[in-house]
């Protein structure tokens, strides 16, 4: 069995979760490896949508331009009734602070290719296919692996932290011990990417009838539409594979409007789970994606959820990789991403549940108590707002994080510690986008206190950038000082000059170096 160098990092699994790992890791020059036992990236997929704080947290890696180019960033809905259409917008309010206000529809497959080709532009690193972690073991300081590649040969590796972004089916996580709680639903889906003559162009469309619901989504590639829909019960079609007629045969048993299918490009049918990992760790050993939850596609919360766990974590092996941050640092993932996890396992286990459900009184109230309310509820600006930062993923916090801290004085008003950075007139996710912490002093220039400005990046070079603002916008009148941690969110924030706290709080987690160097923090973007 042939032996490698020791890593830092093994990622298995590179599906979008472990992809977006891997150009974080990359841009923290962190020695790592990504391996996944398919042999070709995907060619089709489930996940259909990305949303606005996942575009947020990938722009820094300068791909979020060519995910929005190639997508189609549709906000309206069409909600069908029977008798009539009821036109909604989406994300029109409560997302005025973030660049890009708006769910885009793009098929994973293409997520996959930009993030991929990001990789493979930025140096040597290319996933690794055909290869399968087989074992896993920890011995000492280091998780031991067993890979087996496509030629049939196995190689040890030796890496002091594993992740395991490898899916629903997980073998990190069964190697690792780690239990995987839930059910499975009872219903199967069908999907499809295809072309469909008579529906209206530049809207998602929803057709909520006593059959059942039915969905139609705007990708424009590999086709103009992703078709959505539960298997009618009873239906003598669960043994054949899912072909045109049958999804004809559901669209003109849903739909009133004359609807023709064709050209598909991909069909499947699915099963669906809800399961959590118990844990989101296991030593030296990490889960994200799917591989830490399953659910059903409500919301389009899936993907986003995966890809933003391996944002919070990668920055956090790396510092710690580094020798720049404490072992401490690493436990905050799982306290930080698990509660988001079984938030969004609660809530697409209730949507689901109400959507499916054949018990006449939910039938009634899903087919024609909330159609009905749903425009009116909407009209109100507090609500939709609400709703819609809730989907964006905008409204994710970590104030209860044991890294994150208010100052002794904080602002009365504006985003507190833990709450992700607005983006504002100031452009300050262009401002904070580089590798590492940043530093805002916000207000007059000549009120800082020099001597401790220079404290604060002393020590920690490369990984403290410190910003001088008149002002942020943010917090209202007066002078305020915060620290943005890599993955955008505040981890301090406090009124007046005096930095004392954010000095405590950068001793403790980003304590400085004798050498005043960690090393360079080199960008993908």
């Amino acid at each position: 069995m042939i032996a490698s160098e020791p890593l830092d990092v093994l990622v298995v699994g590179a599906g979008p979760t472990g992809l977006a790992l891997a150009a974080q890791l990359h841009a923290y020059g962190v020695r790592f490896r990504i391996v996944d036992r398919h042999l070709d990236r995907a060619r089709e997929s489930r996940a259909l949508a990305i949303q606005p704080r996942t575009l947020e947290a990938l722009a820094p890696y300068g791909v979020t331009d060519d995910l929005v180019t190639r997508g189609n960033p549709a906000v309206q809905l069409r909600m069908h009734l029977p008798g009539r259409t009821v036109r909604l917008p989406l994300f029109d309010i409560g997302v005025g602070d973030t660049p890009y206000p708006f769910l885009l529809f793009l098929s994973q497959a293409e997520t996959e290719c930009v993030l991929g080709d990001l990789l493979t532009q930025a140096g040597s690193t290319t996933v690794e296919r055909g290869s399968e972690l087989l074992e896993l073991t920890a011995e000492g300081a280091l998780a031991v692996c067993r890979l087996k590649h496509q030629d049939g040969s196995e190689e040890r590796v030796n890496a002091r932290y594993v992740v395991g972004c490898d899916g629903a089916h997980s073998t990190v996580r069964d190697q690792a011990g780690i239990g995987f709680e839930g059910h499975a639903y009872p219903q199967t889906f069908l999907l499809a990417d295809l072309e469909v003559d008579g529906l209206e162009r530049g809207a998602a469309h929803a057709y909520m009838t006593e059959a059942g619901m039915l969905f139609f989504f705007p990708l424009g590639s590999p086709a103009s539409w992703r078709m959505l829909a539960i298997r009618p019960p009873g239906t003598r079609d669960t043994e054949r594979p899912v072909n045109i007629e049958q999804l004809q045969a559901i669209v003109d048993r849903y739909v009133s409007d004359r609807l023709h299918l064709r050209d598909p490009v991909w069909m499947t049918d699915f099963r669906i789970q809800n399961r959590g990992a118990k844990n989101y760790r296991a030593g030296r050993v990490f889960l994200a994606g799917d591989a830490a939850h399953i659910h059903s596609p409500a919301g389009a919360q899936g993907m986003n959820t995966g890809i933003q766990d391996a944002l919070n974590l990668g920055w956090k092996l790396a510092l710690v990789c580094q020798a720049a941050a404490p072992a401490a640092l690493l436990d905050t993932y799982e306290s930080e991403r698990a509660p988001i996890g079984r938030n969004v396992l609660r809530f697409t286990d209730r949507a689901f549940t109400i959507a499916t459900s054949r018990n006449p009184l939910l039938r009634l109230a899903r087919t024609r108590v909330a159609p009905r309310l749903a425009p009116l509820v909407l009209r109100l600006p507090g609500l939709r707002g609400a709703v819609f930062r809730t989907l964006s993923q905008l409204a994710i916090h970590y104030r209860k994080s044991p890294a994150t801290t208010e100052g002794p004085y904080p602002p009365r008003r504006g985003p507190r510690a833990g709450d992700r950075l607005p983006d504002t007139a100031r452009n300050l996710h262009a401002l904070t986008a580089a590798p590492g912490y940043h530093v805002l002093l916000c207000g007059p220039s000549d009120g800082w206190d020099t001597s401790l400005v220079s404290s604060a990046a002393r020590g920690r070079d490369h990984l403290i950038h410190i910003h001088t603002l008149d002002t942020s916008g943010l917090w209202g009148p007066g002078v305020t000082h915060c620290l943005v941690r890599p993955d955008g969110y505040i981890a301090y924030r406090a009124r007046g000059t005096d930095l004392t706290g954010l000095l405590n709080y950068l001793d403790e987690w980003l304590p400085p170096s004798e050498a005043g160097n960690h090393g360079s923090a080199p960008s993908l973007a």
